[in-house]
């Protein structure tokens, strides 16, 4: 799946006015730019719901692992786009904090299986239900056919970078 931030250019399709659109389009980036920055502000506060001490990076392995069973510590840092001196030194940084284990896996005796601890699940669905309270309030004002009008922009924009033709 490809990103709507990604570098690739669709295919025009049929001509558009840039004066029109251009300005339309840097309004959308201020709004993205915001939306990023406010994200990564939330992630650091989700970690630090925590402990005081985790990294975003931190909060995003724990994250994956309370919604998946036990992973290899390079398939975290395959998902995470991170190498794997970085993924290793933060498995064992979570670890430390007992917020994750590791044992070998069974299936691969040179990897290791890395699951979330009991407490920091907790953590990770507490901060969730913060979030989720949070997104609420801020919809609760909205009608059920601009949520859903919103959610469905959203599905489109994060679908592919292919141009959407006969829409």
């Amino acid at each position: 799946m490809t990103s709507p931030f990604s570098d690739s250019l669709p295919d025009p399709g049929s001509a558009i006015d840039s004066t029109a659109l251009d300005p339309l389009i840097e309004d959308v980036e201020k709004e993205f730019s915001m939306m990023v920055v406010k994200a990564r502000q939330a992630i650091r506060r989700r970690a630090a719901s925590i402990h005081p001490e985790l990294q975003p990076l931190g909060y995003k392995v724990l994250s994956i692992l309370a919604r998946e069973q036990a992973r290899q510590q390079i398939i975290l840092a395959e998902e995470l786009q991170v190498d794997k001196a970085t993924m290793s030194r933060m498995i064992k940084w979570l670890e430390a904090k007992e917020l994750v284990t590791r044992v070998p896996d069974p299936n691969d005796g040179r990897a290791m299986l890395v699951s979330i601890t009991n407490t920091a699940r907790a953590g990770v669905i507490a901060s969730s239900a913060a979030s989720r309270q949070l997104l609420r309030n801020r919809l609760i004002s909205w009608e059920p056919e601009e949520i859903k009008r919103f959610t469905d922009l959203l599905a489109r924009l994060n679908a592919n970078d292919q141009p959407q033709h006969g829409k």
